[in-house]
Order: C-alpha cells, then sequence, then structure tokens
C-alpha cells in the first residue's frame, strides 16, 4: 500500500486532504474556516458609523477600524473569515436602509459598496460560512412588515442579495449561528417574542424548518457558534442567561451559563473556540463590556475586555483572519 502523500507535509492542516500530494484544502465551503481571532462589528445606537475591531484572545481594549457609508444600527452581519457584511438597519433618520457595506477584514479602512438587500430590512440575523452569507428575517417598517425571507449573498462577487427560501416564521431581532453546513436561528420578535429555533442549509434555497425552542422566549440577543454548538446569550428584559445547542442534533436549547451582566441589544462573534458577547443596553445604560465564553464547555463568562464607548443595538459581528 503506497503511504498517504502529504502526510509530514509542514503546511497540512485539519482541513486538508491528506490523499493529496500538496496537503492543499477539499474545496469544500464547510470545511475552509470562517473565522479568526480578529473580531470586527460596525454601526450600533445612535446610530452610528463607527467599525470596530479587537483581538479575541486579548484584553486590550477594541480600535477603530474605519466607517461605513452609512449610519445604522441593528444591521445583520457576517462574514467569510477574509471579507466581512453589513447590512441594513436603521439610518440616522429612523428609516430602514437596503445598503450592503462590506470591509476585507485583514486591512483596517473605510467600508466599500456591495450591493444592496431585496428590500430595507433591520434586525435580520446574519450568518455565514466561508462562501454564502445569509440574512435571516427582519423587518421593513415602510412596508409595515415583519419579514420571514431569506436573503444571501456570495461574498466573492459583489451585487445584490438574493432570495433562499423562508423561515417558520415572520420575526426580527433574533439572532444566528453556523456550524458550516447548517444555519441555526433562534429568538425574535414576530412582534410577540418567540423561542423558536430554526435551522436552513447555508448552501440551499430552502425554506427553513423547526429546530426546538430556547430555554425562553427572547429577543435582541447575540449569537456565538462554532462548528459543533451554537450559543445565545442576553436579550428581552436585560437578562443575563445563555442557551445552547448542538448544532447537528435538532432538539430544544439547553443552559450554558451567565453572563457577567444582564443586557439585551448586544452583538456576538467567535473564532470557533472562544465566543464573545459585546455591549448592549442595561436596564440603566449602555454598556461597553466584552464578556468571553469556550463554546465547548459551558460556565458563566468572564469580562475581558471593553469596545470604544458603551454602545447597544449592534446587531451582531463577526471573525476573520489577519
Amino acid at each position: 500500500m503506497s503511504p498517504l502523500r502529504s502526510l509530514g507535509n509542514p503546511d497540512i492542516s485539519p482541513f486538508d486532504d491528506v490523499f493529496c500530494a500538496t496537503g492543499k484544502r477539499y474545496n469544500h465551503a464547510y470545511l475552509q474556516p470562517w473565522w479568526g481571532d480578529r473580531v470586527v462589528f460596525g454601526g450600533g445606537n445612535g446610530p452610528v458609523n463607527e467599525i470596530e475591531y479587537f483581538n479575541i484572545n486579548s484584553s486590550a481594549q477594541a480600535q477603530n477600524f474605519g466607517t461605513l457609508n452609512v449610519a445604522t444600527r441593528m444591521a445583520g452581519q457576517c462574514s467569510s473569515g477574509t471579507r466581512g457584511v453589513i447590512a441594513g438597519g436603521t439610518t440616522p433618520s429612523s428609516a430602514n436602509d437596503d445598503f450592503i457595506d462590506y470591509i476585507t477584514i485583514a486591512t483596517t479602512g473605510n467600508a466599500t459598496d456591495f450591493g444592496d438587500l431585496i428590500n430595507d430590512t433591520i434586525g435580520s440575523a446574519g450568518v455565514s460560512n466561508a462562501t454564502r452569507g445569509l440574512f435571516m428575517g427582519g423587518s421593513n417598517p415602510s412596508a409595515n412588515e415583519i419579514m420571514s425571507n431569506i436573503q444571501y449573498i456570495t461574498f466573492a462577487t459583489t451585487g445584490n442579495a438574493t432570495d433562499a427560501g423562508n423561515i417558520t416564521l415572520d420575526r426580527r431581532y433574533a439572532a444566528a449561528g453556523s456550524s458550516g453546513t447548517r444555519a441555526v436561528m433562534g429568538g425574535g420578535g414576530s412582534p410577540s417574542t418567540s423561542n423558536v429555533i430554526d435551522y436552513v442549509t447555508i448552501e440551499s434555497t430552502n425554506n427553513a424548518t423547526d429546530f426546538g425552542d430556547l430555554t425562553r422566549s427572547n429577543q435582541y440577543l447575540a449569537c456565538v457558534s462554532s462548528t459543533t454548538r451554537a450559543a445565545w446569550g442576553g436579550g428581552d428584559g436585560g437578562t443575563n442567561i445563555i442557551d445552547y445547542v448542538t448544532i447537528a442534533t435538532t432538539g430544544n436549547a439547553q443552559d450554558f451559563g451567565d453572563l457577567t451582566q444582564g443586557r439585551y441589544g448586544l452583538g456576538g462573534a467567535a473564532n470557533n473556540v472562544v465566543g464573545v458577547y459585546m455591549g448592549g443596553h442595561t436596564t440603566g445604560d449602555y454598556t461597553n463590556i466584552v464578556d468571553f465564553v469556550t463554546i465547548a464547555t459551558t460556565g458563566n463568562a468572564t469580562d475581558i475586555c471593553d469596545i470604544n464607548g458603551s454602545k447597544g443595538f449592534i446587531g451582531g459581528g463577526f471573525t476573520g483572519e489577519v
């Protein structure tokens, strides 16, 4: 029997094909990392056009990355690991926007126009793998509409979003996580608050399916995820609860632990090992706290650093490679 030709190749990683002479990656999106150690998020209460970043493994305070083309809050956010995308939200005039902006995560600077969402959208749940980004649900108050549509973009090609199906019920202010193959979206308002978790195959154009339920009805929450788990933290009423599910197995969420401080309107991001919950609105005011959890191990969060100023209604966040 011939040896596995790429064994011993110093460039090989867990994502590599050991039967390949060069040890190159399989060409499958779910095996390509869409995360990294640089955390980036844009927008927030005000609304503002600021983009911030920090290292997920450091206790250093967040720094300025650049600016969005439009000041916004409650925008959907996702990344390919290389390119980050921020879409929709509420503008300073309280109108809703269909803009899609993008940045190159490794290089600080101002955002560039990517295209447009199908319609004006606030409060969609952004989620992705290395190839495709989804914006799930949201609302278009100018049309007096809470939406069930799933919109998708392909990161490598700028352009307008395309319809990919529908979630199981109309919802906004939910949050979503990804295993790379499957996206799970939990909570939201319709307009009453929901505990429903949906799932969908990211590369499909099919409607979502019911996954199970969160431990409580919740909206304005944040999600962090790995290829194995998704964990929703904070949310309606300023709760400190963190719920989690195993993404490959449908069923109801279980208790993970608690945030250091209850809050809603926070953002979330992860590098497949560590998840961070950023900012949010407490019962008294906005906060600059960044909480840290190890996704594979249940337990309470730890405060690791601060974002630039107190900020809420961030609408998501993402990580990428530097």
